[in-house]
């Protein structure tokens, strides 16, 4: 039977599957190296024979030039029409925890390198299938050797918001901030590390620069120290208030037009509103001098975060802030939080159902 049609005619379907079919017959009997004589897109079509024979050796001198990085696919940057599921705006899509060595300023004047963890996210108008993740990289690490500061942070957003055509964008960097401090009593001294996070963000053209500080510190609870010294007094009965490890998290916004707020001025507030700081370097003495500390100040956590909230409030450097409080009793099975917001910045109208197990600081 002639498939063939005329050349100045267009083949309809029952030409074209007729064509194929004999296409198929000719392939079950064809050799080897007729099939593989054959264009690529075709063989795939007419299937069977024997299994393509790729080179299984690692070019390792194969250039990778224009031309050919032209042809490579891109299916984040491809047409509306791969979208899947509801064409909507996402607010956040990037990368998390990403890793490098970022120097810091400290306050007197030297520098530190930290390991560091990066996630950067832009928002994604409706009409774009995605972005591509290695951009966002790839311009966090032209400035990531400088010495860190916030305009370090926003030349990379600058770059990485103009490389994918965003209009709102975010970095934040995690790390562990070391201080060296000393003992209560005895002398001695060690590095206390604080989790910290440098966080800026871009939206609706607005940028803020905001830093959030874990503090790690002891709760003596007033209740309990109240009956134990009952039942000293009343009984001559040994008691003790039961006290626990707690943590709050600080986070201010920066107001940029004041001095440098340090990541050293921010512990030593909190040192000032809670003095009772966990302690790195510890020998008898420096126990003991711990237990009156605590003696000293034994506070409930609606007292911690309005404690916090003081010394913020007196530093003209911190606009907006927000103080999550958790002391992680000892006597309870749960544990006792408060959250106190300055400013519209940190508001919400929702907790995260896991914020408060984020707060949990092990040795």
């Amino acid at each position: 039977m002639n498939v063939i049609a005329p050349l100045n005619e267009t083949p309809d379907e029952q030409t074209a599957l007729a064509a194929l079919a004999t296409l198929k017959a000719w392939a079950k009997t064809a050799k080897a190296d007729e099939l593989d004589a054959l264009d690529p897109a075709l063989r795939a079509v007419l299937g069977g024979g024997a299994y393509p024979a790729f080179d299984r050796t690692y070019p390792t001198d194969f250039p990778a030039g224009a031309n050919y990085k032209a042809t490579l696919p891109d299916l984040q940057n491809g047409p509306s029409s791969l979208i899947r599921g509801s064409k909507r705006a996402i607010q956040h899509v990037g990368i998390s925890n990403f890793r490098a060595p970022i120097r810091y300023h400290t306050r007197d004047g030297d520098d530190v390198t930290l390991e560091t963890s990066i996630t950067g996210s832009v928002s994604l108008d409706a009409d774009k299938k995605g972005i591509n993740m290695s951009r966002i990289m790839r311009s966090f690490y032209k400035h990531a050797e400088a010495t860190f500061s916030f305009e370090v942070i926003e030349a990379a957003l600058d770059d990485y918001k103009a490389d994918l055509e965003s209009l709102d964008a975010r970095i934040q960097m995690r790390f562990s901030f070391p201080m060296k401090i000393e003992s209560l009593r005895s002398g001695l001294s060690g590095y206390q590390y604080y989790d910290i996070a440098l966080e800026l963000v871009e939206r609706g053209g607005l940028r803020q620069k905001i830093i959030h500080l874990d503090y790690v510190y002891s709760s003596t609870c007033p209740c309990s120290l109240e009956l134990s010294e009952h039942a000293r007094e009343t009984r001559n009965q040994l008691a003790t208030p039961h006290s626990q490890r707690s943590v709050a998290r600080i986070s201010v916004l920066v107001d940029c037009d004041q001095n440098c707020l340090w990541f050293e001025d921010l512990i030593d507030a909190c040192r000032v509103a809670v003095p009772t700081e966990t302690q790195v370097m510890v020998k008898r003495e420096d126990e003991q001098a711990f237990a009156e500390l605590n003696a000293a100040n034994p506070i409930f956590v609606e007292d911690a975060a309005r404690l916090f909230a003081e010394q913020l409030e007196g530093d003209a450097r911190v606009s907006d802030f927000r103080i999550i409080a958790s002391h992680q009793e000892s006597l309870h099975s749960h544990d006792a939080i408060s959250i106190l917001t300055e400013g519209p910045t940190f508001e919400m109208q929702s907790i995260d159902p896991k914020l408060f197990n984020t707060l949990f600081h092990v040795g």
